[in-house]
């Protein structure tokens, strides 16, 4: 097909200035042990750059980032890059043992992938069990040179990063159940909530009638936070880094791994006004529950007297936080028309009802486990614990061919029907069902095909909201519910015009959720709870996207310097090598 000149010269035109507004951003992480002292004693925590949070990387839509990862700690680490897409770059997902194994002490690796199709705030993290706690940061990712926000610009952009703080080595949060956390920071401060801290809070000071976008991003390990600012409203444009239509609240709730872009404009009385978190808790008093202490910053409009008292807020609590953080979630929409936005796939290839919860391991012989009925906590999903690889990452066993990695049989539904949301084991077949198999199984995907998910949370243990996460897609969340989803009076209430789109979601304790998602990035992707506490109970599966009919569509080689787990050199040989790793 031949073009007209003046067609090409605009083609040609566009195709540079692409490139032109395109940059490589480039940054190098030092992780390293420092002593740090948040609340009254002293810690000794792996950090990046030697700071809490660690580094904002701020990029633009189109841009490579590169990041140049020197591990000077003494613990094994991965970072991940949280809700990127990784399109053609899956070996860089930074999921421990899934998409490669971990970088070893005293070792490097560099992290390189394009930032393509998506705006907004994101979060970087490390993704070995507990260290997210103290390895995470901003990664803000603004449009590129010449586009502008679907929203008026801000007069400010201020970034707030909430995490979970342990007075506790780090290792000791591997214990069944975690530990109780003794605080929670704003920007890396715990306030004056606290004792020893009562004189460092992040402040925020505003002008009069200027509109500020916050970066919010819930980077603590295990606990669902609301977030409000006293006398305020604000606006939320976006949700896990996806336009939504703009929604005004006076509270927010934010799971594990969650991020919301809101614009607050300060219309108050000149004076000062806290900014509030507190946790959200779902679950029965089996499970141990995090301390209800708000941690507060301050906003301080110019010009106000410092000795006046702070207006405060009232926080949620008790049923009335189970409502109020429903009404949150299932009112973001996404924005019709708006950068990235894309029509929800009408046709399902793949349907799977995924039961998702706690259960429980068999204590082992002459151990006390302070479980359930004297048994140790577990998790599942379609009652299967998830086992993370040990010898190779399922990744490179995928590409390499490589079995008794994993297997392919993770299952479309569980393997009994009973009260999902209302559990009590009435036969020895349910109480089987608390004691979910151990496997390490995948589901394998067509490429490009469309799946829908209704993830069933149950009332096994106790009905705990759980943030599923999917790595290397956004999914629609076409629908909540509290209950036992039915596939009949359920379906009719989805929306199919304009629901909102994440990477990670909070399931409604003893409800559901209804996803939807086009495999379209080949390669092996973590879906799992996102509270870190619930990794190693194994709440986790993996999906395999196959090979498209391109080589643009399929699994890319890894590359050379790949962290590698073993150093057999038959496995590296060819993609067909046919190893067995199962001893």
């Amino acid at each position: 097909m031949h073009l007209p000149v003046q067609s090409f010269f605009v083609l040609l035109l566009f195709f540079f200035s692409s490139i032109a507004t395109a940059a490589l951003v480039e940054h190098v992480f030092q992780v390293k042990n420092v002593v740090v002292k948040p609340l009254c004693k002293e810690q000794t925590i792996p950090t990046v750059n030697g700071t809490l949070p660690g580094p904002t990387i701020n990029v633009r839509e189109g841009d490579t980032l590169v990041v140049h990862v020197i591990n000077n700690s003494t613990y094994n680490i991965t970072i991940h890059w949280h809700g990127v897409f990784q399109l053609k770059s899956s070996w860089m997902d930074g999921a421990n043992m899934i998409s490669h194994c971990p970088i070893q002490p005293r070792n490097n690796f560099t992290y390189r992938f394009d930032i393509t199709g998506q705006e907004g705030t994101l979060l970087w993290h490390a993704h070995v069990v507990n260290l997210r706690a103290t390895l995470h940061g901003a990664l803000i990712i603004r449009p590129r040179s010449g586009r502008s926000y679907p929203f008026p610009k801000p007069y400010k952009e201020v970034p707030l990063v909430f995490e979970q703080w342990w007075d506790a080595d780090i290792e000791l949060l591997n214990s069944r159940p975690a530990p109780i956390s003794d605080a929670y920071l704003i920007n890396g401060l715990a306030g004056e909530s606290y004792i020893c801290s009562k004189n460092r809070m992040f402040k925020l000071r505003v002008v009069k009638g200027k509109t500020y976008l916050l970066r919010i991003i819930n980077a603590a390990l295990n606990t669902h936070l609301f977030f409000k600012i006293a006398s305020h409203n604000v606006t939320v444009v976006s949700v896990d880094a996806v336009y939504t239509t703009p929604y005004i609240s006076n509270v927010m709730i934010l799971t594990p791994g969650q991020t919301i872009d809101a614009l607050l404009t300060a219309d108050q009385p000149n004076g000062m006004y806290y900014m509030e978190i507190s946790p959200y808790t779902s679950a029965n008093s089996l499970v141990p529950v995090p301390p209800s202490t708000p941690t507060r910053s301050l906003i301080f409009y110019e010009g106000a007297k410092s000795t006046a008292s702070p207006s405060n807020s009232l926080m949620p609590s008790g049923m009335n936080a189970i409502s109020t953080a429903h009404r949150f979630s299932s009112n973001i929409t996404s924005l019709v028309g708006g950068p990235y936005w894309t029509q929800v796939p009408p046709d399902v290839d793949e349907k799977m009802f995924v039961t998702m919860g706690l259960g429980l391991n068999p204590c082992p012989p002459g151990a006390k486990c302070i479980g359930p009925f004297g048994q140790r906590y577990a998790g599942s999903l379609n009652n299967r614990t998830f086992v993370i690889p040990g010898t190779i990452s399922l990744q490179e066993a995928h590409f390499y061919n490589i079995s008794g990695v994993y297997t392919d049989d993770f299952p479309d539904q569980p393997p009994m029907k009973f009260d999902y949301a209302n559990f009590n084991v009435r036969t020895n077949s349910e109480y089987k069902m608390m004691f979910p198999e151990r496997k390490t199984s995948v589901k394998t995907l067509k490429y490009n095909s469309t799946v829908e998910i209704v993830v069933q949370n149950t009332g096994i243990i106790t009905p705990e909201s759980h943030p599923m996460h999917l790595h290397g897609f956004n999914f629609y969340v076409l629908g909540y519910g509290f209950g036992n989803y039915d596939p009949i009076r359920d379906a009719d209430k989805l929306n199919l015009v304009n629901p909102q789109m994440h990477n990670t979601v909070g399931v409604p304790p003893g409800g559901w959720v209804v996803l939807r998602f086009k495999a379209n990035n080949p390669g092996a992707w973590m879906f799992h709870c996102h509270m870190d506490a619930h990794l190693p109970y194994g709440i986790i599966m993996v999906f395999i996207v196959q090979n498209g009919p391109t080589p643009e569509t399929s699994l890319q080689p890894p590359p050379s310097n790949l962290p590698q787990c073993t150093r057999d050199p038959t496995i590296y040989e060819s993609p067909t090598s046919n190893v067995n790793l199962s001893y």
